[in-house]
């Protein structure tokens, strides 16, 4: 039987790795690099939460919260105040897991 003490053992370190992740900036989060950001947010009558993040006035990220699905960041890189979606080299990052 000392299959039971090693799991106990592997179940104990996996839930000390969960519990030690929280109140630290998710570096896949391209808002936590952001000093000073002003957000304005509005819900979209489908539901989805679109939160626009801007530093001095200049758009940086839009972070886009949909009802149902993954959240995602369209980033503005060239600084002309759109996101850059339109682009064929647009960044659009997805959180797929969230251990919060």
């Amino acid at each position: 039987m000392r299959i039971v003490p090693t799991l106990l053992i592997a179940l104990s370190l996996a839930l000390a790795g969960c519990s030690t992740t929280g109140g630290q900036p998710d570096p896949n989060d391209p808002t936590a690099d952001l000093r000073n950001a002003e957000v304005i947010e509005r819900v979209q009558n489908n539901g989805d939460v679109i939160q626009e993040y801007r530093v001095n006035g200049q758009l940086k990220v839009v972070k886009v919260t949909p009802r149902r699905g993954p959240t995602y960041y369209l980033m503005d890189d060239d600084g002309d105040g759109f996101p850059d979606e339109a682009s064929k080299d647009a960044k659009v990052y997805w959180k797929l897991f969230d251990w919060n």
